[in-house]
């Protein structure tokens, strides 16, 4: 049996998927029942400052993006940081730490960026006994407004900054929550280093308009006729975050720095892949909301038996195991050919994969022959784009299947002498003729 068992940074959970900071954590009756249900660790909804709670809005807090089965794709919310007294999170905070000691419990921390502040928070937390803190800087909308949240975590001067206050002021590990919504996420990451945190957190959520009411014209959701930016979340932001993930994990001035990493992971296989990029856990947020608690014994069942199959004992076989294969687009092998494939058993002849090539890419599929409708790929017009492949309704119709190097030329994509075995010596490869010159 896989051994599921995380260790991030020193805090032990039974699994790696932890409830991220956000409504599911907002007080101890959802904590008690996410733990029931196995997840493994939560970071509690942000805490804010000591004084008058933070108020919400009191009528829509979120906006969506529908698949065409009316799946949820993204989510976007206009919500705060928790407005129920900080006190009585504390105290909440700190009897279900002692009711499940084996269970990861994070404080999730935005206050003001003055140090004060956070050396008055700090010491209150940590008689919680929770096991870290989650510094958030990452919030796009409201508490940024204020000087907080992403304000802080779009400049990396801030992040060490506070960072160092944190790590002066308390003896638990310190996570730096990072913000999206920056050109290059490897800068905070680094200046979160620099100030010696123990680990970062990302994605938070992505600045967003879902969508605009076109009878109220107003953005949605729509509170009192009006709308605002908020945070996007959920399915539709994976790729952008696993990007971020793998970008702070192969860079050389972070490598090695735990991640944890957060963004639209709603099945095991998200999971798996989180952890192949360089995280050594996932935070979950939108797929509980959407299909509740009992969503991680599909993750733990599945990422367990997916690990047995593939002889991967432990949580270390996996974390970091895909790292060395991203590569920036300069250093990809260009001798590589691939060629699209149509299994004709199991085309239904919808067309699909023939209108997007001869629309929109390289008239390299039929759509008769011989007076029948038949689709089929044409090897010497075929640049194996693999678009066919993505717009296809039938999974595994259309396949990728390598060729030997040498086969085609580069430039326009016809069959040359296949005597020609070696691409990058082949008259028609550009470079090679440079190289000649």
């Amino acid at each position: 049996m896989a051994d599921l068992r995380n260790n991030f940074i020193g805090i032990k959970s039974p699994n790696p998927f932890w409830l991220a900071s956000a409504p599911p954590t907002d007080k101890a009756y959802n904590v008690e029942r996410a733990f029931k249900a196995g997840w493994g660790g939560v970071v509690w909804k942000t805490l804010g400052e000591e004084g008058p709670p933070v108020v919400n809005v009191n009528g829509p807090r979120y906006g969506a993006i529908w698949g065409a089965d009316r799946r949820l794709l993204g989510l976007n919310n206009i919500e705060l940081i928790t407005d129920r007294d900080l006190y009585t999170n504390l105290r909440e905070m700190k009897q279900v730490k002692k009711n499940w000691p084996d269970r990861a419990l994070i404080a999730s921390i935005m206050v003001p960026c003055v140090e004060d502040a956070w050396k008055a928070i700090l010491p209150l937390v940590e008689e919680t006994e929770a096991d870290g803190i989650e510094l958030n800087f990452g919030c796009p909308h409201g508490m940024s407004e204020r000087g907080m949240g992403a304000a802080v975590g779009q400049v990396p001067e801030y992040i060490e900054m506070v960072v160092r206050w944190c790590k002066q002021y308390t003896r638990m590990p310190v996570i730096t929550k990072l913000t999206p919504n920056i050109t290059d996420v490897r800068k905070p990451a680094r200046a979160a280093k620099a100030g010696g945190t123990d680990a970062v957190s990302l994605i938070n959520t992505i600045n967003s308009i879902v969508s605009v009411d076109l009878d109220s014209f107003a953005p949605n959701p729509t509170v009192g006729g009006k709308g605002s930016h908020g945070g996007y979340c959920g399915p539709a932001v994976k790729p952008i975050a696993l990007n971020m993930v793998a970008e702070i994990a192969r860079d050389p001035e972070t490598y090695g720095l735990p991640i944890s990493g957060i963004g639209g992971v709603t099945t095991w296989r998200d999971a798996a892949e989180f952890l192949a990029l360089g995280a050594g856990n996932v935070q979950v947020c939108t797929a509980a909301m959407t299909y509740g608690f009992k969503i991680v014994e599909e993750m733990i069942s599945g990422l367990s038996d997916w690990m047995d199959e593939k002889g991967h004992r432990s949580l270390d076989d996996i974390i970091a195991r895909a790292v060395p294969n991203v590569s920036d687009w300069q250093y990809l092998n260009l001798n590589y050919i691939a060629k699209a494939k149509i299994d004709q058993d199991a085309c239904i002849k919808c067309g699909r994969c023939y209108i997007a090539c001869e629309d929109t890419s390289h008239q390299a599929i039929t759509n008769m022959v011989d007076g029948a409708r038949h689709f089929e790929v044409m090897d010497e017009e075929c640049v194996g784009c693999n678009l066919c492949v993505s717009v296809c309704p039938v999974e595994n119709c259309i396949t990728m299947e390598e060729l030997p190097p040498g086969n085609l030329d580069k430039r326009t994509g016809k069959i040359v002498d296949p005597n020609y075995a070696n691409w990058t010596t082949h008259p028609n490869n550009p470079m090679a003729r440079q190289a000649a010159e």
